[in-house]
């Protein structure tokens, strides 16, 4: 994971799910967890679902992590405050590795990816109005370039592109694909 350390590679030319905040929207900052998990030999990506009948990216697959409030100290703060509040993980359980990119979208977000390491055992208690369910896949899986997914459609008016890496039968999308790819260009998948 040393390879965390050094810049990130500048984005490819069809990496166009990479949409800046757009002009006049108002930048709200925000911060997730990558959180990477040693089990029997392999290292594994937690990922969370998030509850159907919320306002923002209901039923999604996402990284536990949210909006930066004041009395966070840093954007690893941030991370760590939201993995508490809707995972249940204490922070004194996660060993900082490093960042990857920030990653925009064009609503108005930009968030910070702080990437993770956990060591078992540990317990988990999700927050039931924000989660749905947390589970695990293979960190080898998102390293290989080819299991991602370059899509596009039409919403409102106009033309989107998104990255997306379907994964045994759960559809990783958008903002959580794009920084899974970050992390797979930086570790030289």
């Amino acid at each position: 994971m040393q390879r965390l350390a050094r810049p990130a590679p500048p984005p490819e030319p069809n990496d166009r799910h990479v949409i800046p905040v757009a002009d006049g929207v108002r930048v709200t900052e925000a911060a997730v967890l990558v959180p990477l998990i040693a089990r029997r030999g392999t290292v594994q990506v937690l990922f969370t679902q998030r509850t159907a009948h919320l306002a923002d990216h209901a039923g999604q697959i996402s990284f536990p992590g949210g909006r930066v409030e004041s009395a966070d100290a840093s954007r690893e703060d941030t991370a760590l405050r939201e993995t508490e509040e809707e995972i249940g993980l204490d922070r004194a359980r996660v060993e900082v590795l490093g960042h990857l990119p920030a990653y925009e979208i064009p609503s108005g977000f930009r968030i910070a990816p702080v990437v993770g390491w956990i060591e078992p055992p540990f317990d988990l208690k999700l927050d039931p109005f924000e989660v749905e369910a947390a589970f695990e896949a293979p960190l080898d899986y998102f390293l290989a370039p080819g299991n991602y997914q370059r899509r596009e459609y039409r919403f409102r008016g106009r033309h989107r592109h998104y990255m997306a890496i379907p994964y045994n039968g759960r559809y990783i999308w958008g903002a959580t694909a794009g920084m899974l790819y970050s992390l797979c260009r930086m570790l030289g998948g």
